[in-house]
């Protein structure tokens, strides 16, 4: 049993530096400026690669943690020396290729997850008919692209997993020593083929077709999976045009959410919502988006680098269009930061100017008034609209020295284009009548706790500054509870609108305003001629005002005149499910998880 156990670390280690860069950092200066290199040696030849001034620290602490586990792993295998593990007597792979036990004690740590949605495409590929094409799993990091391949294989029969072979890529491999591993294994009689961050090869995307074209044509089932997204749509488009099964993972609703990870409610799927991260029964402590700087951090290695990384090796770095400047001054990864740290910067705005002042501040009154527990006349004492527009300008001037770089209107176009690709934004329409034109579109932020991080943040350094000095600390902290529930509330808005439109893609989703007031959200389904009204409210309570737009005979008159009749009339809450005065009022946590 202890050798099992060793055994068990030194996989889990060669799994862990099998990730890792292996080599050294060099520089060179050119005209007075610095430039990096990653140095290493293979197959007797010294090679290297330019490696941009922003990626290098990063670089430098995944070397030294590399170093690291190799010392760790040479002392257990000191340990054990009688442990090793089998190397195939014909061919010696120039990849790191797994295969056998060391991929069932690879899937021993998921079995008992829970799995996505998404599983059954992958089964269904792999246990399916032939169709000479590859199966693409791609997602930004942490949205369970390898526990999947996990959980497959430890689904497996012995005989099933004999004839399996996981690959773990590494920026040093390419596709010449890919092609002489899968003629290996195709000799071997290996039917699944499993290749992990298969993008990190500089010669992916201009060869991608190898696999399907030589491998999967002869009757391998080839997996593909991988974090740079826009390599794999890049390849799509050209190398693997009509060739490829596309899985992207990145998006996670709410139902997912909860039932995967087990994590219930929508309060929290807006803090920490985007990820398949775990943690245990601790999975909110250390959540990806559990702070604003791990939010930051995520948008600049899972998003910023994802798209520069697939730029770089698409059509040789031609397809960089006007972002090009950007990138050769080593400023594309902040300048992709600020885009959506902007969007989110504008939400913010938005809510303050908008969403905050428009309340009903007479029914907040007397609510608090009356509150059992802790009653207090604050809002009585505070001029709501003065404060909100002292938090407003702080946001402006907050907003302005983080200006270091002149983007333009293509700059910040091409940008929000790649953003769409990676599924991290999508846009709603917002709809005025009696005109019926487009106002509009609402930038919705698909990770949601990536938006409530930031916002948040920027909110909470906002209450700190000077100006807000001549609130008591009670009135201040009231005020920043007043607006992280706005924000909250806006954020649920947004979910909503983004799930229902992706589950019903044979309908229009949008949000409808009138002169005086809105719909939160209008489901029109063209075909039926009929429609559908929301409003979406973060509350528990149920309260007459929260459906007088809906009761509005005018407001309903003009939108049946012009999207059919009102099939429909819903307020979505936090509270129970039932019907009140001729209003349905539905749980927004059942909504999510029976929408569509």
């Amino acid at each position: 049993m202890a050798d099992q156990n060793i055994q068990e670390k030194i996989t889990a280690l060669e799994e862990q530096i099998a990730l890792l860069p292996k080599g050294s950092v060099g520089q060179k200066t050119v005209n007075g400026k610095e430039y990096f290199y990653l140095r290493w040696t293979e197959n007797k030849k010294r090679k290297e690669k330019y490696i941009p001034a922003d990626e290098i620290e990063a670089l430098k602490s995944d070397i030294e943690k590399r170093k690291a586990l190799e010392k760790e792993l040479k002392e257990l295998r000191r340990q054990a020396p009688d442990v090793s593990v089998p190397k195939p007597a014909v061919h010696t792979f120039l990849t790191n290729v797994r295969t056998g036990s060391a991929l069932r004690s690879f899937a021993a740590p998921v079995k008992g997850y829970k799995k996505r949605d998404c599983f059954r495409e992958l089964h269904e590929y792999l246990y399916g008919p032939q169709q000479d094409k590859v199966f693409i799993l791609y997602g930004l990091r942490r949205t369970g692209k390898t526990t999947l391949i996990r959980q497959i294989f430890a689904e497996m029969t012995a005989e099933e997993l004999a004839k399996t072979a996981f690959v773990q890529i590494t920026r040093n491999d390419t596709l010449a020593a890919v092609n002489q591993d899968l003629k290996a294994l195709e000799e071997a009689g290996f039917r699944y083929v499993f290749f992990d961050e298969v993008t990190l090869m500089e010669d992916f995307i201009s060869g991608a077709a190898l696999f399907s074209d030589v491998y999967a044509a002869s009757g391998m089932k080839i997996v593909l999976s991988g974090t740079d997204s826009l390599g794999f749509l890049f390849s799509e488009d050209e190398q693997l045009f009509d060739r490829c099964i596309l899985l992207h993972t990145t998006f996670i609703p709410y139902r997912e959410f909860e039932q995967v990870l087990g994590v219930k409610g929508i309060d929290e799927y807006i803090r920490y919502g985007g990820t398949m991260s775990l943690g245990g029964v601790h999975y909110n402590e250390t959540s990806t988006f559990a702070s604003k700087s791990s939010a930051d951090e995520y948008v600049d290695s899972a998003i910023a680098r994802n798209i520069q990384h697939s730029l770089r090796y698409y059509q040789d770095g031609g397809h960089f269009r006007h972002l090009q400047e950007l990138y050769e001054h080593d400023e594309l990864t902040s300048a992709i930061n600020r885009i959506v740290e902007d969007i989110n910067h504008r939400f913010t705005l938005e809510v303050l100017t908008k969403d905050f002042r428009s309340n009903d501040l007479e029914i907040s009154r007397k609510n608090l008034r009356r509150d059992r527990a802790q009653p207090t006349d604050v809002l009585d004492r505070i001029d709501l609209p003065e404060v909100t527009e002292r938090l407003r300008h702080l946001l402006e001037i907050r907003n302005l020295p983080e200006q270091s770089v002149e983007l333009s209107d293509t700059h910040i176009s091409e940008i929000r284009e790649y953003l769409d690709l990676l599924d991290l934004t999508h846009e709603v329409g917002v709809y005025a009548l009696p005109s019926a034109e487009k106002l509009r579109d609402r930038t919705i932020i698909s990770q949601p706790g990536l938006r409530y991080a930031q916002a948040d943040a920027l909110v909470s350094s906002l209450l700190q500054d000077q100006t807000m000095s001549d609130l008591s600390l009670t009135e201040r902290n009231y005020v920043l509870d007043r607006i992280r529930s706005e924000i909250m509330g806006r954020i649920m808005e947004d979910i909503v609108l983004l799930e229902t439109a992706l589950e019903n893609p044979k309908k229009q989703v949008f949000v409808l305003q009138f002169a005086v007031g809105e719909f939160d959200m209008v489901v029109f389904g063209p075909a039926a001629a009929s429609c559908e009204i929301y409003e979406i409210k973060h509350s528990t309570e149920i309260v007459p005002e929260q459906a007088r737009h809906l009761r509005d005979p005018e407001k309903c008159a003009m939108t049946e005149h012009r999207y059919g009749l009102i099939k429909k009339k819903t307020v979505l809450y936090r509270g129970a499910t039932q019907d009140v005065d001729g209003i349905r009022y539905v749980n927004v946590e059942e909504y999510l998880k029976g929408v569509g």
